[in-house]
């Protein structure tokens, strides 16, 4: 039986392969002005690079599920790290743009390995009672991986330039797979052997079982409805956003970047406790978070003119619960799925997000194209008319939501667990607090 301490050492250099992984993921975003100058490409050009990324990371997600139910975690994270590195470096001496769209494909082939294996390790070193929350810390300390992308890597890109820059992050790479190599391990045991021997039929048999369950699906939905926007934001739009339509210096945009991070980190295990206490009632949590994106959007698009500083800075706000609000659609899957199948429903669930944030990666660029006919000049009302995209996949989600939802709890009804509707349960509070004396 492991120590705690030695739980920790584990988690900590899971968390630094994923943190390494999110900054791979997110520093085209932050390049995006100069690679559009680079490469001489419009917006949905400039935008097919992201999308091509997230295209191969959210195809991966469930051959890597079935993958990881048979090898194990750490060797994925390993092989994830140096595939990041590998794409980094690319991206580092391309002066094309299929040499660059070949690097972001290894950045996303080596991402699409790392978070599940990441989350798969914890489920195995800490017990069920804290691991939402351990989830959520894992998912909510890797975003800071945004702020190597924002503040150290712009820094490295302005000052010595491109090859510098991506070469930089490259490096990094190198240096957390050879970290993972030496010191991660799947499970407290040393005897205990993460590979399953089991044949493709097995594995196929997993993933139609997997997906059946209601549970799991509303694990993707959830997924899929809150975090792309943040995705997004962070990934691909937001830097743009900020600089060219609302007209933020290029260090306010890092800076709102960060303190998106930052209030994701304290929101994270927060909301972990909530889920925890709660159980019965993760998807208002999901809900409430949803309603909280849409609205602060809603009040920057709706608002005459440029949105004022505390403005913009609710909206990242807001954005920030969207990392912690996708961590519970991988609690449905723990919860609904037994620990031979749970690579495979956690890969399902990832895919959820991934998806939404692709296709709206993509769709903005093409409304941006169709504004500013292909030049990368884009004004206020060009964003506000793109970023409307948004609410087509929050109302595509809460449809999948509600829906599976209402599945899953019949599920749970026919085992004998019933979840009463939230009316009938303020109802009963209510009449409780009467009656006290």
């Amino acid at each position: 039986m492991s120590t705690p301490r030695r739980a920790w050492t584990i988690w900590a250099v899971g968390i630094s392969a994923y943190i390494v992984a999110v900054m791979h993921r997110t520093t085209f975003g932050v390049a995006g002005l100069d690679a559009a100058d680079r490469f001489d490409v419009s917006a949905s050009v400039l935008a097919s690079f992201v999308v091509l990324q997230l295209v191969v990371y959210a195809g991966l997600q469930i051959p890597i599920g079935l993958l990881l139910d048979r090898v194990g975690g750490r060797r994925l994270v390993i092989a994830g790290a140096l595939l990041m590195a590998l794409g980094q470096g690319v991206l580092a001496v391309a002066g094309s743009v299929p040499v660059a769209a070949t690097g972001r494909v290894l950045v996303g082939m080596g991402d699409a390995l790392t978070f599940v294996s990441v989350l798969r390790i914890v489920s195995a070193w800490f017990p069920p009672g804290r691991v939402p929350v351990m989830t959520q810390l894992t998912g909510l300390v890797g975003q800071s991986g945004q702020v190597l992308s924002a503040v150290p890597f712009v820094l490295v890109l302005h000052s010595y330039g491109w090859s510098a820059a991506f070469g930089s992050a490259a490096a990094t790479g190198v240096l957390v797979g050879v970290l993972a190599a030496a010191a991660l391990r799947d499970t407290p045991s040393a005897r205990a052997q993460p590979v399953q021997d089991r044949s493709m039929r097995h594995l196929g048999a997993d993933l139609v079982t997997a997906w059946r369950h209601p549970g799991t699906r509303l694990g993707l939905w959830t997924h899929f409805t809150t975090q792309f926007s943040g995705t997004v934001f962070a990934l691909m739009w937001g830097f743009p956003f900020l600089v060219s339509a609302e007209g933020v210096s290029e260090a306010a945009a890092g800076a709102l970047l960060t303190l998106t991070v930052i209030a994701g980190v304290v929101a994270g295990p927060i909301i972990g406790v909530m889920v925890q206490r709660h159980p019965l009632r993760r998807s208002w949590l999901v809900l409430g978070i949803v309603v909280a994106n849409a609205a602060a959007w809603t009040a920057v698009l709706l608002l005459p003119g440029r949105a004022p500083g505390w403005l913009l800075v609710l909206l990242v706000l807001s954005m920030a619960l969207s990392g912690p609000g996708s961590m519970i659609g991988f609690d449905f899957a723990r919860t609904f799925n037994p620990p031979n199948r749970l690579g495979t429903a956690t890969g399902i669930v990832n895919v959820g997000g991934f998806l939404a944030s692709l296709l709206t990666i993509l769709a903005i660029g093409l409304v941006l194209d169709a504004r500013t006919g292909g030049t990368s000049t884009y004004g206020l009302d060009d964003f506000r008319v793109a970023m409307c995209v948004q609410y087509v996949m929050w109302a595509i989600g809460l449809v999948g939501i509600l829906r599976s939802r209402r599945l899953a709890r019949r599920r749970l009804a026919e085992s004998g667990v019933v979840v009463p509707p939230i009316r009938d349960v303020m109802a009963a509070r209510r009449r409780r607090r009467r009656e006290q004396p």
